[in-house]
């Protein structure tokens, strides 16, 4: 991926099997949002493919590689602070759904059905996150851990199968930072297939992932377990420089 002949990301393949989380970090400026934007129809890559479910998706729209479930959430709050969180969440549901205009205005039974079922489900995904207590607080009330996992429960109103978070623990302390990353590893096989995490916060994605992929300067460095990671020399030098490494 080039922009104006600067390199942001090159030679870099990986994948993602069903089940599983995997966290992409790198250094700031290494290529991560970059990455993420490619993957989401965001950016069109310069070269090379991606390919989602055996499908080439490659310079498809955001909206439609959305419906074919891949979502993703952004480093920028996608939560209305003045709607509660079981409202956030319905809005999410309509956002992703495919229900015309006409039949908002003239709501057959079919309609009226689809209804139940959205908020049938968006009550399920607020007990999901463990919100439940939360449900008819608006957003603005909610602490700044409940707020992440309601960005999560937005995205998942969408029914991806693979969720993509870009940075979703910014902010957190420690504390719920630990919290945030228990209902993370309970949505697999529950809520979605797969999880590709983007994350500064090297505990929770140490602590979440099944597999982690290192980016530095547009280029995989290294890929492995957690334990494999936190051993790897060069990763250590990326972070901290070879004096310090």
């Amino acid at each position: 991926m080039t922009f104006g002949g600067i390199t942001a990301v090159k030679d870099f393949s990986f994948h993602i099997e069903p089940g599983e989380i995997v966290g992409l970090i790198g250094p700031n400026g290494a290529g991560k949002t970059t990455c993420f934007n490619m993957l989401t129809g965001f950016y069109a890559p310069s070269n090379g493919r991606v390919r989602f479910k055996g499908q080439d998706i490659t310079n498809r729209k955001p909206h439609a590689i959305a419906r074919l479930g891949l979502v993703r959430s952004f480093q920028k709050t996608n939560v209305m602070k003045r709607l509660t969180v079981f409202e956030n969440v319905l809005t999410g549901h309509y956002m992703a759904s495919r229900q015309s205009l006409l039949a908002t205005f003239f709501p057959g039974e079919a309609v009226r059905r689809a209804e139940r079922e959205a908020r049938e489900s968006a009550a399920a995904i607020v007990e999901t996150m463990g919100l439940a207590q939360r449900m008819n607080a608006p957003a603005h009330l909610l602490s700044c851990g409940e707020l992440r996992l309601l960005e999560v429960a937005v995205a998942l109103a969408a029914k991806p199968s693979l969720l993509m978070l870009d940075e979703p623990a910014a902010g957190l302390n420690s504390h719920e930072a630990g919290t945030f990353g228990a209902v993370l590893k309970t949505l697999i096989g529950r809520s979605i297939d797969a999880l590709l995490i983007v994350e500064h916060n090297m505990d929770l994605v140490m602590s979440v992932s099944d597999r982690i992929v290192v980016l530095n300067f547009g280029r995989k460095l290294a890929e492995g377990r957690p334990a494999e990671i936190i051993e790897n020399r060069q990763v250590a030098e990326a972070y901290l420089g070879k004096a310090a490494a």
